[in-house]
């Protein structure tokens, strides 16, 4: 009913974020298994939602987006 938009479509260029404030993480949900990438707060432990991951594709896209290379932990 109510989707969420994944902002990486809308804006395809390459962004930047800040290592030393936050760490891109997926998080999962554990009843329903539904996945979104984003990045959480170092100090508050805050999650940042910036895209539904509905495949391998959406997840290339966001580690493409902010030039992620190594794996991204999983959160739950």
């Amino acid at each position: 009913m109510f989707r969420k938009k994944n902002i990486l479509k809308k804006h395809p260029a390459v962004r930047s974020y800040d290592p030393a404030a936050v760490r891109p993480v997926i998080r999962s949900s554990i009843c329903t298994g539904e996945k979104s990438a984003g990045f959480q707060d170092l100090k508050t432990g805050r999650f940042i939602e910036v895209s539904l991951i509905r495949g391998q594709n959406d997840l290339d896209a966001f580690k493409a987006a902010y030039g992620i290379e190594d794996d991204i932990p999983t959160v739950y």
